[in-house]
């Protein structure tokens, strides 16, 4: 392989950077050209949406099948289940409590009889489409095995995948060359997703230029109260919360926030987790973390362990409240947080679900007027951001705190990520990275034939 020196602007994180303030100049000072390049990011994320469940399979099944074990299987799940329980709760606590506290909607005193709620229609659809506590356990149960592949429900390709890794277990050593052939299945989807993620930079930018172009920095003048107030709530719970889980863990925050840079960007531009998911995989592998907790606990948490999205429901659901005048006691208050314990779980790491899942909320509870939720419609996609960030950095510590729990996280091999990340940030001049690694290989310029 040919040696290639790579320079700053080469960086992905840089070029997503880079879109990123593109895209929102594109968005200020040409609007209607701004608002119509949504396809674009759409576009990046349903590249990597389509190999996401093989992806997800083959994770998991690869990494139950190495366990060797089935208890092994069910101490990680019910340690995760555990720590997004605790997470998910302490989120929309905090969220309860700072919107009572900071009173962002106070005095906005809107009349809800003025305002026209054909805005949300779609949401209130999509949001009694979602059922009860009852349906969403049986949603997760796909009606043929090949129906979870096809919708790309990620709880049913994880459940898929957790019974066909048990099935290999039990079989043992006979199915080991299985194991190994969805192994370099596998190494190949990642091949295909380094390819796709050089179009992040297009993808974030293009996001970015739909956000502003659309809804406009007026939308932010108007509820800049809210935004602040949630903007300043979830750094808070960035740096106290989950600073403290990645310091126990072994990783001090600083350092996991420069590693997954790019992922943070990309997930910044397009507010979707999900278009990071398969790095995220990998990356948390090559930190110290073993394939079998990555494969079950990252993709689970984008459903079960949405820390931004919490914060967000609580917030907004008092907010809508407090502008409307709409009286609550603290037992009211309390009902909301006992109906969101459920509610919050169902969100999904894509745009908007998190408007689906507080829609779904206040469908539920009567005590808050369901039209109140046109006034966030406007500025919805910028407090989607905070919540889509927050998401995606608390489900990669929480890998790491319960792989930490589990005895399962390598430290040494961690240590020794951090610091080739800091060699190659202190040298301006390195080889290129080896095309055999899926993380890099779409940087490489050149390779051997």
């Amino acid at each position: 392989m040919e040696q290639a020196s790579t320079r700053w602007y080469s960086q992905l994180y840089v070029q997503v950077l880079i879109g990123i303030v593109i895209g929102g100049a594109i968005g200020f000072f040409l609007p209607d050209i701004g608002a119509k390049l949504q396809p674009f990011a759409d576009g990046f994320i349903k590249l990597i949406k389509m190999l996401l469940a093989p992806i997800i399979f083959g994770t998991v099944v690869v990494g139950i099948a190495k366990m060797g074990s089935v208890k092994e299987v069910g101490r990680i799940g019910a340690k995760a289940l555990i720590y997004f329980e605790i997470l998910s709760t302490l989120a929309l606590v905090i969220g309860l409590v700072v919107v009572n506290i900071l009173k962002p909607g106070v005095g906005m005193n809107i009349d809800i009889n003025t305002i026209n709620g054909s805005a949300i229609s779609g949401y209130t659809q999509a949001a009694a489409a979602q059922g009860g506590v009852v349906e969403f356990f049986m949603n997760i149960i796909p009606t043929t095995l090949f129906d979870a592949f096809a919708k790309g429900a990620m709880l049913q390709v994880i459940l898929v995948s957790v019974l066909m890794g048990v099935a290999l277990v039990q079989i043992g050593e006979p199915v080991k060359p299985l194991v190994n052939v969805i192994d370099m299945l596998l190494q190949s989807l990642f091949r295909v997703v380094a390819m796709v993620m050089r179009l992040a930079p297009l993808g974030a930018g293009a996001g970015m230029a739909f956000t502003i172009g659309k809804y406009g920095i007026g939308t932010l003048l108007s509820l800049g109260q809210l935004l602040v107030a949630l903007y300043v709530t979830t750094l808070l719970f960035i740096v106290v919360i989950l600073g403290s889980v990645a310091r126990w863990s072994g990783l001090p925050l600083m350092q996991f926030l420069r590693y997954f840079k790019d992922e943070i960007l990309v997930t910044l531009g397009t507010c979707s987790t999900e278009a990071v998911l398969p790095r995220m995989m990998v990356k948390l592998e090559k930190l110290g973390c073993e394939k079998s907790v990555v494969g079950m606990v990252l993709p689970t948490g984008y459903t079960f362990n949405s820390d931004g999205t919490c914060i967000y429901l609580t917030m907004a659901a008092i907010f809508v409240a407090q502008a409307t005048n709409t009286p609550l006691t603290l037992w009211d208050q309390l009902t909301v947080l006992g109906v969101l314990l459920l509610t919050s779980k169902g969100s999904a790491g894509v745009a908007g679900a998190g408007f689906v899942t507080l829609a779904a909320t206040l469908s539920v509870f009567h005590g808050i007027p369901m039209i109140g939720l046109v006034l966030l419609l406007g500025v919805d996609r910028f407090l989607n951001e905070a919540r889509a960030v927050t998401n995606l950095i608390g489900n990669g510590i929480g890998t790491l705190a319960i792989a930490k729990w589990d005895g399962s996280f390598d430290k040494a091999k961690a240590a020794r990520e951090i610091a080739a990340m800091n060699n190659r940030s202190a040298k301006p001049g390195q080889p290129a990275p080896s095309a055999a690694d899926p993380l890099n290989a779409a940087r490489v310029g050149k390779s051997q034939v």
